[in-house]
């Protein structure tokens, strides 16, 4: 997932995707004590979670609304 897909959806549609890789994470990371076949994986989510947050800031910025 690149950035410049993500400043492309709204808020709230960040929120939701923000959301579900962290679900994905936390299923990886539950998944990691049997063996992961990707585990690769685990650096992408974290990139992509990263991504959204700063896309998120940015946008709130914008806007003038504040991260309180």
């Amino acid at each position: 997932m690149k950035a410049k897909d993500l400043r492309v959806l709204s808020i709230k549609e960040l929120a939701i995707k923000l959301e579900d890789s962290r679900k994905q994470l936390m299923e990886l990371q539950l998944k990691q004590r049997t063996g992961v076949e990707k585990p690769h994986l685990f650096k992408q989510l974290k990139k992509d979670i990263a991504r959204i947050h700063t896309v998120l800031n940015e946008k709130k910025d914008v806007k003038g609304v504040t991260n309180e």
